[in-house]
């Protein structure tokens, strides 16, 4: 049996999710130069050109596989402790999240102090998500598997489940699993943008697989478990949507091999459907697995390390950058100021990359020497 040095096994884990935070930058240049062209859950395949279509694809990856990431490292942090230790500290993270989406992390997207719509988006699930593995972590492994599958293969089942605003389920089940709006007076409301169920079921898979990373735990066992979930998962994938029957909206044949494609690729992600979740975390997986035998990437690993800071930073730094290019150039996309072509999304990307750099790295540097324990929860 090989084991590898536990510096590797942490350095795959951090250049997987510094990738996803760079996909998620791509795709938030996007919500902030191309909302004049907005796509919808599940995108409209007749109003969406493929180069946009394709870009939003790519960022699809992004909040599953940071989930869980998320559950992995719960398991990681754990290890060595106690449970009670682990669940509190689970418990602290998750409402600091909470209160970051609700202040922090609002205001970068909006700049007011009073917005008439607050979105609880990916971090406020986040933050529910580590709230409820808290409390999970006491039950036995074979329940924890259970509830996985149950999560996660039988969400969709409740698809037809629906309350009004004026009934007394509403609101949990919009926090749960029906994405809704809702009317707290005096004309503000809340979107719950991310329905918490299923992203239950996806940090308590990543905390699943935490033995597979143990100090000591054999290399080829690991890679070898994490390809053939992978690649089950993408094959169920493939399988389910194939057949029609379960799991998300059907697709449909086009009038071209292209839009048929997009159409079969064309998943639901609020609340993330049980497809969604198969080939996402099928690539997800994979990509953990290959990431291990990656040479370099220091730059996505240093941005991994960070994750917090970088969402934070890079979307306070977009925000000042359309603002000012609104500024320079006004609106010319409609009311906004907009890019006229897909290309341009991914070449801002670049610098405002490379700008964040510097930062995520002098972050980085701070949090490695500890002196404040509070950046333990970045």
């Amino acid at each position: 049996m090989t084991s590898a040095p536990q510096g590797s096994r942490l350095g795959s884990i951090d250049r997987l999710r510094g990738a996803v935070m760079v996909l998620m930058l791509v795709d938030h240049v996007r919500e902030f130069f191309y909302l004049h062209l907005q796509v919808g859950d599940p995108m409209s395949i007749a109003s969406t050109p493929p180069e946009l279509f394709f870009t939003r694809l790519t960022s699809h990856v992004c909040a599953p596989v940071f989930v869980l990431l998320t559950g992995l490292g719960a398991w990681l942090y754990g290890s060595g402790r106690n449970l009670q230790e682990t669940a509190a500290y689970l418990a602290k993270r998750g409402l600091l999240l909470i209160v970051l989406e609700l202040t922090v992390v609002g205001f970068a997207w909006t700049f007011s102090f009073t917005p008439k719509m607050i979105y609880l988006q990916v971090i406020w699930a986040i933050g529910l998500a580590m709230l409820a593995l808290s409390a999970l972590l006491w039950l036995p492994r074979v329940g924890q598997i259970l509830l996985v599958v149950l999560l996660v293969f039988g969400h969709n089942a409740l698809d037809g489940v629906n309350f009004g605003s004026g009934e007394a389920g509403f609101i949990p089940w919009a926090i749960l699993h029906d994405r809704s709006v809702i009317e707290l007076g005096g004309g503000i409301a809340v979107r719950t943008s991310y329905p918490v169920l299923p992203w239950i079921g996806i940090i308590l898979f990543g905390y699943l697989l935490g033995p597979l990373y143990a100090h000591g735990a054999s290399v080829e066992t690991r890679q070898r478990r994490l390809l053939a979930m992978g690649l089950a998962a993408l094959g169920a994938f493939v399988v389910l949507r194939l057949l029609n029957v379960y799991g998300d909206h059907a697709w449909q044949a086009g009038s071209t091999a292209l839009a048929s494609l997009m159409s079969f690729l064309n998943i639901t992600k609020y609340p993330p459907s049980l497809h969604f979740i198969l080939l996402t975390l099928g690539i997800g997986l994979l990509a953990l697995a290959g990431l291990e035998r990656m040479q370099g990437g220091r730059a996505l690993a240093l941005i991994g390390r960070v994750p917090m800071f970088f969402y934070i930073a890079h979307l306070y730094l977009l925000h000042l950058i359309y603002l000012l290019l609104a500024a320079l150039y006004g609106p010319n996309q409609g009311d906004r100021f907009g890019f006229s072509q897909v290309w341009m999304i991914w070449a801002m990307a670049l610098p405002v990359l490379a700008c964040l750099y510097r930062p995520c790295r002098w972050f980085g540097r701070l949090k490695q020497e500890g002196r404040q324990r509070w950046m333990s929860y970045f």
